[in-house]
C-alpha cells in the first residue's frame, strides 16, 4: 500500500496558504503611514510599524476543530514564539488567528482578559492534569513534548511572550472572508466588477514576493488600490451603440400582450408594431444587461423617467383638448414623442431615439400607467 499524501494534499496546503494571503490582505486596507505587512517573516503575517507597541505578528489557523487545552495550535505556536531565532521584542503583539472555536471545558476562554503571570499558570494546569505516568513516558506524545518544552525549557523568556499573546478564535474561515472582503468593496465597486477588482489586488499581493521578502508596504498598496478603483469603479456609463431593427412577424405575435403594444393596437397604429416590439427587445436584450452594471443607472433611469412622464403628461392635456378623431390625434401624439430630440443624460455617447422610446416603453423602472394613453377628447 503507498504511504503517499492523498491527491487532495497539494490543493489543501494551496488553499491554507491563499486563506494566509487574504488575513494579510484585510490587514492591508488598514496600514497607517510608514507601515507594511510581512509575509513568512517571522511567521505568517507581520504587521511592521515604527512604533514597535503597534506592530503585530500573526499565526494563521484555518481549522474546524475546536481549540482545547491540548491542541496543538497554541502549543506549537508558542514554540515557535519562544525560538532563540524569534525576536518577539521587535512586537507588540502576538496573535494566534484561528478559525476555530473554543472547546466546551477548556481553560482558555478568558485567556485575553488574564495577566502574563495567570496565563503561566493555565499553561502549567493544564499540563500538569495529566497524569505523572503519562508526563514521564520514554516516548511522550508530540503534544506533551511541545508542553514540555513550553512549560520547562523555554520559561526564561515565556513571561514576557505571554503577556504579548491575543487569542483570535471562530475567525471567518476561507468563504466567509472572500464575502466578507466583497462586502467592503460596496459603494465604490459596481457587483459586476467586484470579482476582477478583487482578483487584481490578491494577484497584486503575490507579485510582491521575491526571493528575499515578501512585504507590501502603504505606498504601493494604495497605488494598486486606486489603479484598480479607477479601472472597474463607477464611472458614467456609455449608452451602447446599436442597430435598430424591425420585429419579425413571429417576434410581433409573441410579445403583443405587453402593455405598450396593446396601448398602439388600442390608437389603431399596427403599422408601428414591428419597429416599436424590435426597439423593446433591443433595449430587453442588450441596453439592460451593460447598463445595470452602474450604480448610478438606477438614479439616472429614475430622473429620466421623472422628466419624461412631466413632458409627456403635458403634452397629452394639449392633445386631449384638439377637436378631431381620437384615433387620429392619438397616433399623432405617438408619432411627435417618438420623433423628438432625447433629452440629454448623464452618460459617454448621446442617447438615441431608440433609446428614448424604449425607456418609455419597457424599462422596468417606469410605470407603465403612462405609457402610450389614448387620447380622450374632452
Amino acid at each position: 500500500m503507498s504511504n503517499s499524501p492523498p491527491k487532495n494534499a497539494a490543493l489543501t496546503t494551496a488553499l491554507a496558504f491563499h486563506y494566509q494571503a487574504l488575513i494579510g490582505l484585510d490587514k492591508c486596507f488598514s496600514l497607517e503611514e510608514g507601515q507594511s505587512v510581512w509575509f513568512e517573516k517571522d511567521g505568517d503575517v507581520s504587521l511592521i510599524s515604527p512604533d514597535v507597541l503597534t506592530s503585530t505578528q500573526t499565526e494563521v489557523k484555518n481549522y474546524s476543530a475546536p481549540l482545547t487545552d491540548h491542541h496543538e495550535n497554541l502549543w506549537k505556536t508558542l514554540k515557535n514564539w519562544l525560538a532563540p531565532e524569534f525576536h518577539h521584542a521587535q512586537y507588540g503583539v502576538l496573535v494566534l488567528h484561528t478559525t476555530q472555536p473554543f472547546g466546551a471545558t477548556t481553560s482558555l476562554k478568558d485567556w485575553n482578559e488574564k495577566t502574563a503571570q495567570q496565563r503561566l499558570q493555565i499553561l502549567k494546569d493544564i499540563y500538569l492534569a495529566r497524569p505523572e505516568k503519562k508526563r514521564n513516558e520514554k516516548k511522550p506524545s508530540e503534544i506533551i513534548k511541545l508542553q514540555k518544552y513550553v512549560i520547562a525549557e523555554a520559561s526564561e523568556n515565556l513571561l514576557d511572550i505571554l503577556e504579548k499573546v491575543v487569542l483570535h478564535t471562530e475567525s471567518a474561515d476561507l468563504d466567509t472572508l472572500k464575502k466578507s472582503y466583497f462586502n467592503k468593496l460596496s459603494g465604490y465597486i459596481p457587483p459586476a466588477n467586484r470579482q476582477a477588482f478583487a482578483e487584481g489586488l490578491i494577484g497584486f499581493i503575490y507579485e510582491q514576493a521575491n526571493d528575499i521578502e515578501w512585504v507590501i508596504d502603504k505606498t504601493a498598496f494604495d497605488q494598486k488600490r486606486e489603479a484598480l478603483t479607477a479601472k472597474w469603479g463607477p464611472t458614467l456609463f456609455t449608452i451602447p451603440d446599436f442597430d435598430a431593427r424591425d420585429a419579425t412577424d413571429n417576434e410581433v405575435d409573441t410579445y403583443i400582450t405587453e402593455l405598450f403594444a396593446r396601448k398602439i393596437i388600442e390608437i389603431k397604429y399596427e403599422d408601428v408594431l414591428p419597429d416599436a416590439v424590435g426597439s423593446w427587445l433591443e433595449l430587453r436584450n442588450a441596453v439592460i444587461e451593460e447598463l445595470n452594471g452602474y450604480p448610478q443607472f438606477r438614479g439616472v433611469v429614475n430622473k429620466y423617467r421623472e422628466r419624461w412622464i412631466k413632458s409627456f403628461s403635458a403634452k397629452y392635456r394639449s392633445s386631449c383638448r384638439k377637436k378631431g378623431c381620437p384615433v387620429d390625434i392619438s397616433q399623432d401624439l405617438y408619432d411627435q414623442v417618438i420623433s423628438e430630440t432625447p433629452f440629454g443624460i448623464e452618460a459617454k455617447g448621446s442617447p438615441k431615439i431608440i433609446i428614448k422610446f424604449q425607456l418609455h416603453h419597457s424599462h422596468p423602472y417606469f410605470s407603465n400607467r403612462f405609457a402610450l394613453l389614448p387620447v380622450r377628447n374632452r
